[in-house]
């Protein structure tokens, strides 16, 4: 398969001209449109294809409510305002689904039940909340990624008597200008990286 670059359009809805927003407009985002993201951010890499983020949509008051209760007070109004907030929780478990997940080596799962298991849950369910923010980018829907929230709370609020545990959150909807601050700096290539 030949691949081709994305064209500047593109590049710039993905990366160049996205923000993390703070405030949002009241513009729904349909169930469809979350079944989409999802589908596209399930084709994400993640080690021996183990994918142990779990995604909890936060949509009604109700559970909007529960979530507010959990939240540092500058997340506060971004929840409240948000059409959506997506939970980026993570399965201590995970490895029980590498036999579906990995069928070439169904036996790695047992290297994930080890020390090893923890430092891969966390890395790989924070790439896949990463590819999560991406296709919901892609999807012409804004991000506001938070961490500001008590985890044991949030974990108690949605996750009590199962094995996942919260990672972050991600406000998803159309974001407004309100409070949205100047672009900030990154470090330029030379500071950043190396070539050997």
């Amino acid at each position: 398969m030949t691949h081709k670059a994305l064209d500047a359009t593109a590049l710039d809805t993905l990366f160049r001209e996205a923000r993390s927003y703070n405030r949002w407009s009241q513009a729904a985002v349909s169930t469809q449109t979350l079944h989409a993201l999802y589908d596209l951010l399930k084709f994400g890499p993640t080690s021996a294809n183990c994918c142990p983020a779990r995604f909890v949509f936060v949509t009604t008051p109700a559970a909007k409510s529960k979530l507010v209760a959990c939240l540092s007070p500058g997340n506060v109004v971004k929840v409240e305002q948000a059409p959506v907030t997506v939970i980026i929780g993570m399965d201590e478990d995970f490895y029980e689904k590498i036999p579906k997940l990995f069928p070439q080596r169904p036996q790695i799962a047992e290297m994930f039940k080890g020390p090893a298991g923890p430092v891969h849950m966390m890395r790989n369910a924070t790439l896949q909340g990463a590819y999560l923010m991406l296709a919901a980018r892609a999807l012409a829907l804004d991000c506001g990624p938070m961490s500001g929230f008590d985890n044991a709370k949030l974990d108690q609020a949605f996750f009590f008597g199962t094995s996942i545990k919260s990672n972050f959150i991600c406000a998803l909807g159309t974001g407004t200008t309100e409070e949205l601050y100047p672009r900030n700096p990154r470090l330029d290539f030379d500071e950043a990286c190396s070539i050997v």
